[in-house]
């Protein structure tokens, strides 16, 4: 296969792209935690298996300063002290709307984000996962190429 037979979402649907880009703005200025943020897109590229993302989320964290040691254990997060409260529930949320067999125990996750997160950026949290799941997605199918 070559570059020009892969998904080329600009090329096909420059509006749909743009679409989500706009949504990826409205979390920006949400004012979500932003490494936070990155740990819970990183953790879902992860599971989903897309390598591109997987990539650009590290080198994201990285540049805003988060420690290679945390990104090493995040695949073992559960086992790691490295994470804070807020961190581990809001890692588990993402894990439950992932992991095949979709969620399970929400009303117990979701009590535990509320420990830690205001509605406003539990309802932020939930379109980042969305937005992740649709940027993995995208990448996958254009066998990694930028869209």
């Amino acid at each position: 296969m070559t570059e020009n037979d892969r998904l080329n979402l600009q090329k096909v649907s420059p509006e749909g792209l743009q679409a989500l880009v706009n949504v990826e703005k409205v979390i920006a200025r949400s004012g979500i935690n932003k490494m936070l943020t990155h740990l819970v897109k990183l953790r879902v590229s992860q599971i989903n298996g897309c390598v591109y993302c997987v990539g650009l989320h590290n080198e994201e964290a990285r540049a805003d300063d988060e420690s290679q040691e945390r990104l090493d254990h995040l695949v073992v997060w559960r086992d790691s002290d490295l994470f804070t409260p807020a961190e581990r529930a809001s890692l588990a949320w993402g894990e439950a709307f992932t992991i095949k067999g979709g969620p399970v125990g929400l009303d117990q996750l979701h009590a535990e984000l509320r420990e830690h997160l205001s509605e406003k950026d539990i309802g932020m949290l939930m379109l980042v996962i969305v937005m992740i799941h649709a940027w993995n997605r995208i990448q996958v199918a254009a066998h990694g190429s930028r869209f």
